[in-house]
């Protein structure tokens, strides 16, 4: 028997300390309701616990920031809503403003109320704002690019080219045969002051017909664009375009290859009057000998060229009307319903017996061509061109009124003679971009970009309902379209947050499901340890005490001794 160790206490004292932590922990898991009270419990399950509440609470926030993404996009689609019925009325009064009854005053007064449509839109585009952040772009990047582009894609789809085919059908009597596409190339350039416009081919056919046409237009020399007519008097951008369609026609209804250079120019120039060009090479006489050098050697490489081929050709005209015929036009249906005649042939064949070949029209040109120039009227406003009073007759034609854009096709349908591949304009003005938080994680994220709509951005703001209200209907119908292509993606976008709310609600009861299923108390099981650690506590204070009784004996063995 011992009295110095009590081993039984020892292991009974034990027992109870690990019953007493047992019962502490589950005290804690019953109190909190949590299973996982510290990392000691289950450190790789607390782990993964924190985690999912962290994207729980991250969610929650994503949520909110959902919400205030929304708010953005309604305000952003109310503006939109009362910018388009803004456009929709001044649609109303450029249809109004293009009836040909109208006075001038009645335009004015038409003008008056789509500036003031246009103040409005300027101030929707400045006032919008969303927690003192301004709602849309403020910069002037235009749905249409480059101001001087735009206008020059309006002009060649809403007169330009239509009216110059027209003139070349109706004087010259010629159409393109419809087999081709004619593409416009408004991105070569010499420089300012080059050549303004040209067209070319990669290809000439057997009857020296051109197999593919492009009009090359530089825009150094296209601006400013100006609608109606473009550019700068006299020499208008509706002109330049018309000598271009004088040549594209041409060359796909004849030998264009076979043409003498003089005549090619000549027949362009005549199409829109080049008395301005004559008056400065001919200088009162002291230019002819210029002149005539340039058409005798078929040089068109400098100005004198082209005004010798524009006077050959109006005195052509002028000598096989004097002898019965129609003028230049017979010439020019002879070479287009005999392909591959020369226009030696169709001076022989097609003049009214005014020339009996092209050498008799040279030396006739020649030996009278000085007298002819001197007797044009270069004072009288008239442009000299074919059909109008110098030439024909007819009214009056001035630089700018010789062709004024009245057009009844648009588009990639301008021409009946070509498939006109045109450059688009451009569909969207600059942008304001925002980043949205709309998930946990830093990769749940959305741009979404919000459209200037002040009147630059929509290509609006020099719309003039007084002298271009064909232009401003263009214009405003573009505008339309680029403010309802908006609001459908404000609309896309709220859809998408919409979904994307819903998504963050889901996965936020899956987590918060995970999490629980990991970290709750299971109560029933808890409370079932809670009862065992509770009797087993008692259980060993009970034995605690047996333990600590059982030396007793000795005790009682030292007392008889001792007495």
């Amino acid at each position: 028997m011992q009295i110095l160790t009590n081993t039984l206490s020892l292991n009974v004292q034990q027992s109870l300390r690990r019953n007493e932590l047992s019962l502490q922990r589950s005290l804690q898991r019953v109190a909190s309701g949590v299973r996982i009270t510290a990392a000691q419990d289950d450190p790789a399950r607390l782990a993964i616990g924190d985690r999912m509440g962290a994207q729980i609470r991250g969610g929650d926030q994503a949520r909110r920031n959902v919400n205030d993404a929304v708010s953005v996009m309604q305000v952003a689609e109310g503006g939109l809503n009362e910018v388009s019925r803004m456009l929709q009325r001044m649609r109303e009064l450029a249809v109004q403003a293009a009836n040909g009854t109208l006075s001038t005053g009645d335009r004015q007064s038409l003008q008056k109320e789509a500036g003031q449509l246009l103040a409005g839109i300027e101030q929707i585009s400045s006032t919008a704002e969303f927690n003192g952040e301004k709602v849309f772009e403020q910069g002037r990047s235009g749905i249409g690019g480059d101001p001087n582009r735009l206008a020059v894609l309006d002009g060649l789809r809403l007169g330009w080219l239509e009216e110059a085919e027209n003139r070349v059908a109706e004087y010259y009597g010629i159409k393109a045969d419809g087999a081709l596409a004619m593409k416009v190339n408004l991105e070569t350039t010499d420089g300012a002051g080059g050549a303004l416009a040209s067209v070319s081919t990669t290809a000439v056919g057997g009857n020296g017909q051109w197999q593919d046409i492009t009009l090359n237009i530089d825009m150094a020399d296209f601006t400013p664009a100006n609608l109606p007519d473009g550019g700068n008097a006299p020499v208008y951008n509706d002109r330049i375009i018309a000598h271009e369609m004088v040549h594209a026609v041409m060359s796909r209804s004849m030998d264009f290859a076979a043409l003498p250079s003089w005549f090619k120019e000549g027949m362009a120039e005549l199409i829109h009057g080049a008395d301005e060009r004559v008056a400065g090479d001919y200088n009162g006489g002291a230019g002819w000998a210029a002149m005539s050098a340039a058409f005798t050697a078929d040089n068109v490489s400098a100005s004198a060229g082209y005004s010798a081929g524009y006077a050959a050709v109006r005195y052509m005209h002028q000598k096989i009307k004097e002898a019965g015929g129609s003028g230049i036009k017979e010439v020019m249906r002879y070479l287009n319903e005999n392909q591959g005649a020369t226009l030696d042939q169709a001076l022989t064949n097609a003049s009214s017996g005014a020339f009996a070949d092209l050498a008799a029209f040279k030396t006739s040109f020649t030996t009278n061509g000085n007298a002819f120039v001197a007797s044009f009227d270069f004072g009288n406003g008239d442009t000299g061109a074919i059909g109008g009073l110098d030439v024909d007759g007819g009214s009056a034609l001035s630089a700018k009124d010789v062709l004024l854009g009245n057009g009844t096709r648009s588009g990639e349908n301008a021409l009946e003679g070509f498939k006109l591949d045109i450059p688009d304009y451009i569909r969207s003005s600059g942008q304001r971009f925002i980043d949205l938080q709309i998930g946990a994680n830093d990769v749940d994220r959305l741009r979404v970009g919000l459209a200037g709509v002040n009147t630059d951005a929509l290509a609006i703001s020099t719309v003039d309902l007084i002298s271009g209200a064909k232009f401003a209907l263009a214009r405003i119908d573009e505008a339309i379209d680029a403010v309802a292509n908006a609001r459908g993606r404000i609309g896309a976008i709220m859809t998408r947050l919409d979904f994307a709310s819903r998504a963050l609600e889901t996965r936020r009861d899956n987590l918060s499901m995970a999490r629980q299923r990991m970290n709750d108390s299971d109560y029933a099981e808890e409370m079932t340890a809670l009862t065992r650690d509770q009797i087993l506590r008692q259980s060993a204070g009970n034995m605690l005490k047996v333990a600590n009784s059982s030396h007793e004996s000795v005790l009682s063995l030292l007392r008889f001794a001792s007495g």
